[in-house]
């Protein structure tokens, strides 16, 4: 069995044995199944200029980087003109950052900054001092920092450099200080639930949880859809609504798992999930390889002639059928006893995409074939 037959067999049986190794259930948290409505991140973005650049900057085609120099000067005191400018070590740039909700001003975030212009390079530049506004056009941030680029480039003409990465685009850690709470709905007198996956199993579990956690408050949660969970508050809670959220989601739910396979023809990557289930099926699998070979044999001339020597070409094919490997599933196989039954006719991973293809196509295999 090839190196590959191995890993595939161990990496399956591994994980079939994983997920079916006990008949017990393990909950989910609460907090990691849903989200709580209103409590939401904030895109924030922003226009600036690194400066600092070892001549990897901007070139004088790029109009804005000039007048956006001119103008950053003039508020310093220095009345330039754009077109008197020729400046390599400075790159225009968007400046995006996530605000978290209920961030609290003077807490930091991170930031992300790419080049917009002609730059190559923005690594070793700083960033100056740049406001980020969010969807509303208000100011709810203000950045300055080095920025860290992950990739360089090596060499200075472009026949003998090399480029790692994207230099283009850089993060500035912690660089981001918030001026401005978030827009975010406050903690009422009603909590609701989004659900990550909505499915309306898990959406009853997790109604039929919260009300018997909180039985002594009565019937307080009930499902709207497959995607929503309205929790009342308990009188208990009415002036703690933040440890109420945070008893919430320490819950344990069973989420409802839909059967799936996900193929990755790309990589050769299959995953399966423990709840599929294959009818009984048969399965016969080989390989049938034509090699065609092509060889120059060399022609001599005669003794008395002075031509140079010559190639007749030779063809030769070769087909080799391979005896056919076949497998029985029997009603009700699970996905351990599919992948140990693969394995054991010596499947390779392409093997195990087209199989898994063909039982779907015959319509024994229980489950959702996404293939990404």
């Amino acid at each position: 069995m090839s190196t590959l037959r191995r890993y595939l067999a161990s990496f399956f049986l591994l994980s079939a044995v994983a997920a079916a190794a006990t008949g017990e259930e393990h909950g989910v948290r609460l907090k990691d199944l849903v989200t709580i409505e209103g409590v939401r991140t904030n895109q924030l973005v922003g226009y600036g200029l690194v400066v600092g650049l070892n001549g990897t900057g901007d070139r004088q085609q790029t109009l804005f980087s000039a007048q956006s120099l001119t103008n950053l000067l003039q508020r310093m005191g220095v009345s330039v003109s754009p077109t008197l400018i020729t400046v390599k070590n400075t790159a225009s740039v968007i400046v995006t950052a996530t605000l978290p909700a209920f961030g609290q001003p003077g807490a930091s975030v991170d930031a992300t900054v790419a080049a917009i212009g002609d730059a190559s390079n923005l690594q070793g530049g700083l960033l100056v001092l740049t406001t980020l506004r969010g969807i509303n056009g208000q100011v709810y941030a203000t950045v300055q920092g080095p920025v860290i680029t992950g990739g360089f480039i090596a060499g200075r003409s472009s026949a003998n450099s090399q480029t790692v990465n994207h230099p283009t685009v850089g993060r500035i850690p912690n660089g981001v200080s918030i001026e401005r709470v978030a827009p975010s709905v406050q903690l009422g007198n009603t909590v609701k639930l989004q659900l990550k996956d909505a499915d309306f199993m898990t959406s009853a579990r997790i109604s039929e949880a919260v009300n018997h956690h909180f039985a002594a408050a009565g019937t307080i949660a009930h499902a709207d859809n497959p995607g929503l969970v309205t929790v009342s508050l308990p009188a208990k809670y009415s002036t703690q609504p933040t440890e109420f959220v945070a008893e919430l989601e320490a819950l344990d739910v069973e989420p409802d798992r839909v059967a799936r396979v996900v193929i990755n023809e790309r990589t050769g990557t299959v995953v399966l999930g423990s709840e599929v289930r294959i009818a009984p099926v048969a399965v016969m699998h080989g390989n049938l390889t034509v090699e065609i070979q092509t060889h120059l044999i060399p022609v001599p001339n005669g003794p008395f002639s002075s031509a140079p020597g010559t190639v007749a070409p030779e063809t030769t094919v070769a087909a080799k059928a391979e005896k056919s490997r076949n497998i029985v599933l029997n009603n009700g196989a699970t996905v351990e006893e599919l992948v140990k039954a693969l394995a054991a006719i010596g499947s390779t991973t392409r093997d195990v995409i087209a199989i898994l293809e063909s039982l779907r196509a015959a319509g024994a295999l229980d489950a959702q074939l996404e293939v990404i």
